[in-house]
């Protein structure tokens, strides 16, 4: 199984640290929505044969799909056709108040801003006039003077990240993938994940890819191990606060957890939060272990689904060694 990791830290890095993940035996590496540009670090990291590259995810309603086209057909041209562009509706508080953008009807408005993109993409591929026109998005002018033409190395993918079973339908029914979010579990997926997106494939053809993430504990150590888990533990009390991930609690019969994480983080009371994440929670939407360990709970969980593996190591120091333990243990059969 193919391994991707995330590409942290800024741009001044990104091309260093993409080298070395590709020594470590790493397939390819995302980027998200964090401190830094999603893009960027990806242009620089484009520089390593071989290394394949994905916005894992970019905020798609702050943009207008004009510039995600133009972001993504110039990192397929830099990397030589390795290029994937995922995309991510975020919550309503972030793009209103973080991005300063306009939120409503995710799922209607994802569909129009992924048609979009592709309806961009497809008029500079193949010369034929753009005439998009959606309920949020309408594309109907390119000059020949602002197309940059054909991309040699075709169109870049478009993705879609979902959690909820309509989004997942709509990107199975849109996209070229889905990118199953890291705060998860086997039964979620299980139950629910994969008949929502049998059902936006009924009777479809069109090639389709499953990218999963998960969250990872790892080390070498009791101690490393322990420190890992202490790291996954404010991570998923962060992510269980938030309403959109209340199915997956729900599905584990966790459900009333989510509004108590909910009013404490308004609160900030973070240790607090992360108190109340308990072993039981960290195996159960974390994988954790030795490298070898988790490379089994991965399979376990996703193997025969999906195309590729995105693996997040959240606020910890996890060592290349270990990373590089992970990559050969998932590369295994």
């Amino acid at each position: 199984m193919p391994i991707d990791v995330w590409l942290n830290g800024s741009a001044t890095q990104a091309g260093e640290r993409a080298a070395e993940l590709r020594r470590l035996g790493v397939d390819g590496v995302f980027t998200f929505e964090g401190p830094h540009d999603v893009f960027l670090p990806l242009a620089l990291a484009s520089r390593e044969p071989d290394l394949a590259l994905m916005t894992n995810v970019a905020m798609a309603f702050p943009r207008s799909p004009i510039h995600l086209a133009h972001a993504a057909y110039d990192l397929q041209l830099l990397s030589g056709g390795r290029f994937r562009l995922g995309l991510g509706s975020q919550i309503k508080a972030h793009i209103e108040r973080r991005y300063g953008s306009t939120w409503s009807q995710p799922v209607e408005r994802m569909r129009d801003t992924v048609l979009a993109v592709q309806a961009i993409l497809h008029s500079w591929q193949t010369g034929e006039r753009l005439d998009h026109r959606g309920p949020f998005w309408q594309h109907t002018l390119m000059p020949p003077q602002f197309s940059p033409g054909p991309n040699p190395y075709g169109t870049p993918p478009v993705l879609i990240g979902a959690l909820g079973p309509r989004m997942t339908e709509m990107a199975a029914q849109v996209a070229d993938g889905l990118l199953v979010m890291p705060f998860n579990s086997a039964r979620h997926f299980r139950e629910r994940t994969l008949p929502a997106v049998a059902k936006g494939r009924a009777g479809s053809e069109r090639p389709f890819e499953i990218i999963a993430e998960a969250i990872v504990a790892t080390g070498n150590s009791d101690q490393e191990i322990e420190l890992a888990r202490q790291a996954v533990r404010n991570l998923l009390a962060f992510y269980g606060s938030t309403p959109a991930y209340r199915p997956v609690l729900e599905v584990e019969g966790w459900a009333d957890l989510q509004p108590e994480l909910n009013l404490l983080s308004k609160q900030g009371r973070w240790q607090e939060m992360a108190g109340l994440i308990d072993d039981t929670m960290v195996d159960t939407i974390a994988v954790s272990g030795t490298p070898a360990e988790c490379a089994g709970q991965i399979r376990d969980r996703f193997g025969g689904h999906v195309s590729r593996m995105c693996c997040y190591f959240p606020g910890y120091p996890v060592s290349d060694a270990a990373i590089a333990e992970l990559a050969e243990a998932l590369h295994g059969n």
